[in-house]
């Protein structure tokens, strides 16, 4: 009797359990947590043991954030039964969320060899290893798993990543392809889709995919404003006043609507810019306390400096700041290059690579292996040159490279970061007034935060007006910025300058056709002849530099001013006419033109910069003055004093170092003007 009331019992007891499991399962199907994760604990103090109890439970903790909890969960769950490949695939993602890509690998590599036809498996190993900058491997791992289930629509988005990350563009279109063509309402698709068209510098047909995804889900994460950005880089100003406005209120509304870098060029203040870096951080880069608090360090013989970058080759953030890396005190400063941009091996690279001690390729690096490397080399210092700008990599600074970390130069405003101690500047860019809206403390150069290279070569070969499409009369004023920049305000401004001065013409830069078809049709619309519109190509940065030779006048941009354009041309010789704006971006054309001495050319207001620009053309007396100055400045003043910059910032190093070893924290900063001294504040 006592054994068959024992039978009934267990029986009873797996009924109940499986019956429990059911409902916890129903439960979570349906995305309800708290309830599915009550009726799992349950069903685990029935059976402690039960593998299927632990891996329901352990999946809710991670769908719920708690990675931790849930790689322990799941732990015990494999353990309790090796032979579950699913849970093993579980785990896997556990520990890939708290970025132990190894341990992670490990478990989808023990769920593939339990089940070898687990394609989730193969695509969550190739994630992994994408976030090891592992892309080949990533990509065998997705083909692999599009071969066993080849109609599933999100393992090509995986592939078509994995390809752009490769830089094999074309064959990533053909994976967003076959995504959309299995599943045509698939918002992901037409979003990476426009992604990777923008990279392909076909922003009209990039517009028309951002479209489709933001009518398929409007609330895509930051798809909105590189939408907008999209229709800047073409200049379809078709509504873009609202566009512009209902990118600001959802911003406002903590919404992730936009990558920060977008809204650089719109007219937005820099509070809204400083809350989409934050929202961007919170979202993508987190701080991580994956690595331990780095130990204190003591002084040394050198501060070791790490400059970190994609643009170590022939860019405009290298054509600034290569001689700065050759004239750096190497007795005082010890210097590393961490670059994870291309080797193309250009004359550039082969100059920036000989300037440092060392020189770390880290493009199959991941964010930990290169983080942990700048530890293991004792980096004092450690300065982002991309911020939020294109193939940036703000995962290593969220693991702690450095007991100092700078944001300098790449991108002009806040990173929103709270492990971004500082960010170099000047008194132009970041008035004190404007310090909230900046989560950096401010370091300040005495002149102009931007660095400059007095090597850059002006081609010797001589151009002609006929040659670039310009008259052989009349007055040529230029801007040389990404079209994106224009908006349409200033080139209302613009246009009424033209229209005043008779026989002018206005010398663009050519991004793209659409622009030149769009931006010929507004001039029309304001009554200017399209033909007053002359585009000019990309050409190598000497031949560039020579052409400036023919234009009068740079007229600059508003609310994102030109920044490397703006000193390729003072350098070239040519005037730059700016307006202050209100935004670190929007003044940097402003700290130039102090820095060279030529602070009349920085108006206040739009009516002030259209008077001038009107002014310096019928008055040519006038305007040879400023070129006379500018020539006479141009070797003297601190812009293009190389040497006066160096010390400069080498004086902010030592400054930010000092307070660290004195176990103060991160304060504002300001630079001595040749003494190298700094005060905080």
């Amino acid at each position: 009797m006592s054994i068959l009331l024992h039978l009934l019992r267990h029986f009873r007891d797996r009924t109940r359990f499986a019956s429990g499991m059911e409902r916890a399962a129903e439960s979570y199907r349906l995305g309800d947590w708290a309830e599915a994760e009550r009726r799992g604990r349950a069903m685990l103090e029935i059976r402690p043991d039960s593998s299927e109890a632990l891996q329901l439970v352990g999946n809710i903790a991670a769908q719920t954030g708690r990675a931790l909890e849930a790689a322990e969960l799941l732990s015990r769950a494999v353990e309790v039964d090796p032979g579950r490949a699913a849970a093993y695939n579980d785990l896997g993602i556990a520990l890939h969320a708290l970025a132990r890509h190894d341990s992670a690998l490990q478990a989808y590599d023990r769920a593939i060899a339990l089940d070898p036809d687990f394609a989730e498996a193969y695509v969550n190993r190739g994630d992994a290893l994408a976030d090891l900058q592992r892309h080949e491997a990533a990509l065998e791992c997705y083909s692999r798993a599009i071969a066993l289930k080849p109609q599933v629509s999100h393992f090509h988005i995986n592939r078509g990543n994995a390809l752009s990350a490769l830089k094999r563009h074309d064959a990533a279109l053909e994976s967003y392809d076959r995504a959309i063509t299995l599943n045509p309402g698939y918002a992901e698709a037409y979003y990476n889709r426009g992604e990777t068209l923008r990279e392909l510098n076909r922003p009209e047909a990039a517009l028309e995919s951002f479209g489709r995804a933001l009518r398929l889900k409007p609330d895509h994460e930051d798809l909105y404003g590189l939408w907008v950005h999209t229709k800047m880089t073409v200049c379809d100003w078709n509504g873009i006043e609202g566009d512009f406005s209902v990118l600001v209120d959802r911003i406002v509304r903590h919404e992730r609507a936009s990558p920060p870098f977008p809204l650089l060029a719109m007219p937005v203040s820099a509070s809204l810019q400083r809350k989409a870096a934050e929202i961007w951080v919170e979202a993508r880069h987190p701080a991580s306390d994956a690595l331990p608090v780095i130990p204190r360090r003591p002084r040394r013989d050198r501060i070791r400096v790490g400059y970190f970058s994609a643009d170590f080759h022939d860019h405009a953030t290298s054509h600034l700041m290569a001689e700065l890396f050759e004239r750096h005190d190497k007795s005082r400063f010890e210097l590393t290059a961490f670059s994870f941009g291309p080797d193309r091996q250009d004359a550039m690279r082969r100059r920036v690579c000989a300037a440092f001690e060392q020189f770390v390729d880290a493009r199959t690096m991941s964010d930990m292996e290169v983080a942990m490397q700048a530890r293991d080399r004792g980096l004092d210092i450690a300065l982002d040159l991309k911020g939020f700008c294109q193939d940036s990599r703000t995962g290593i600074f969220a693991l702690r490279a450095a007991p100092v970390q700078v944001n300098y130069l790449g991108y002009p405003g806040t990173m929103g970061a709270g492990y971004i101690d500082y960010l170099i500047a000047d008194a132009t860019l970041v008035p004190e007034q404007h310090r909230q809206h900046y989560s950096e403390k401010i370091v300040y150069l005495p002149n102009c935060y931007q660095a400059n290279d007095t090597r850059r070569p002006i081609s010797d070969k001589a151009v002609s007006r006929q040659e670039m499409g310009l008259p052989q009369a009349g007055f040529v004023y230029c801007c040389f910025n990404n079209n994106f920049k224009i908006v349409p305000a200033m080139f209302d401004c613009w246009m009424r300058i033209l229209r005043r001065v008779e026989g002018s013409v206005l010398w663009l830069l050519e991004d793209n056709a659409r622009a030149v078809e769009n931006l010929r049709k507004e001039a029309k619309a304001r009554g200017v002849g399209p033909d007053r519109l002359v585009f000019a190509r990309r050409l190598p940065l000497p031949e560039h530099l020579a052409r400036h030779r023919l234009a009068d006048l740079f007229l600059d941009t508003l609310p994102c001013n030109a920044h490397t354009t703006a000193s390729d041309a003072l350098w070239a010789g040519l005037p730059v006419l700016t307006c202050l704006g209100d935004t670190f971006s929007g003044r940097v054309a402003a700290s130039l033109l102090s820095a060279i001495l030529l602070p009349e050319l920085v108006t206040q207001t739009a009516g002030d910069y259209e008077r001038l620009a009107i002014d310096l053309a019928v008055n040519p007396g006038r305007l040879a003055d400023f070129r006379h100055r500018l020539a006479s400045n141009r070797l003297t003043a601190p812009l293009f004093d190389v040497q006066r910059f160096t010390r400069d910032i080498e004086a902010a190093y030592v400054a930010m170092h000092e307070r660290y070893l004195a176990n103060l924290a991160p304060a504002h900063l300001h630079v001595q003007a040749e003494s190298g001294a700094d005060t905080p504040t």
